[in-house]
């Protein structure tokens, strides 16, 4: 239950920062830092992006099913 009424959608929306590395064996590892354990890796950069978008949307689901809180990203304030 989502006490928030926020749903897949919404949060699938916002704009989570991502962390692209290169490992040392070629792949490239994905992760989204604020979504505990939502990470991939990837042959490629594109490979590794699009793997955390699904990674990002089964995490998302889950958290929303099971009713846990989901953080959302912080915006920073251009000043």
């Amino acid at each position: 239950m989502n006490p928030t009424n926020k749903d897949l959608e919404y949060y699938l929306s916002l704009p989570y920062m991502i962390q692209l590395t290169p490992d040392v064996d070629g792949y490239w590892f994905a992760e989204i830092p604020v979504l505990n354990g939502c990470m991939t890796n990837g042959d490629s950069q594109a490979d590794a992006l699009a793997m955390l978008e699904d990674a990002k949307k089964a995490w998302l689901t889950t958290a929303l099913e099971l009713g846990l809180p989901i953080p959302e990203p912080e915006i920073e304030i251009q000043k």
